[in-house]
């Protein structure tokens, strides 16, 4: 595909062209819990209730009294709610529970190569490319912008698309907005 912009002409991966299309599923968000997660919950007037819980790789915590309690997907007003609900069920007349987030583990993604700090940063919502390449410091002067690449999981399957960065920043193609997981690599430049 070809964008045409100010008498500029760029060529543009097509399978660029296709992350950019709406799927119809909701954005993933960043305040939701995922595996890995490190969450503290306390019920009020209730010292022996509660704790820190990391989200095991199934999306449970093992709270006591309740068992097994799926959190995977909610956020931390939706584990008070769903809690409130499992200890007022035959173990306490007005619970009164609150959860915070001290570590989201789940919600990730990765920059690599001729950035000035490469490495792992927490998924925001509405993350773009731009975004992450920022966070990481910029480019190097090394860098190879164009070549920029994005590692993404779709149907199962891994696909790895070029990022057309200079159309990015002319205006010429919308920045991608990244979702938990993704990886961008930024090579070095040959001279």
């Amino acid at each position: 595909m070809c964008v045409a912009f100010s008498g500029c002409v760029t060529s543009v991966d097509p399978n660029y062209v296709r992350l950019l299309e709406p799927t119809g599923d909701a954005p993933p968000s960043a305040n939701t819990l995922g595996a890995g997660d490190r969450i503290a919950i306390r019920v009020y007037g209730e010292e022996g209730l509660g704790g820190e819980f990391v989200i095991s790789p199934s999306g449970t915590i093992n709270f006591p009294l309740t068992g097994k309690l799926q959190v995977d997907g909610m956020t931390c007003s939706g584990v008070e709610d769903e809690l409130t609900r499992a200890l007022r069920e035959g173990y306490l007349r007005r619970p009164s529970v609150s959860c915070s987030v001290l570590e989201f583990n789940s919600k990730k993604i990765y920059v690599f190569g001729e950035v000035k700090r490469p490495g792992t940063f927490r998924f925001d919502d509405n993350m773009t490319v731009v975004q992450a390449v920022t966070l990481a410091g910029g480019f190097s002067e090394r860098a190879s912008e164009n070549k920029t690449t994005i590692v993404r999981r779709l149907d199962g399957q891994k696909v790895r698309v070029r990022v057309p960065i200079d159309a990015i920043i002319e205006g010429e193609v919308e920045n991608l907005q990244l979702v938990p997981g993704d990886i961008l690599y930024v090579p070095e430049s040959i001279y």
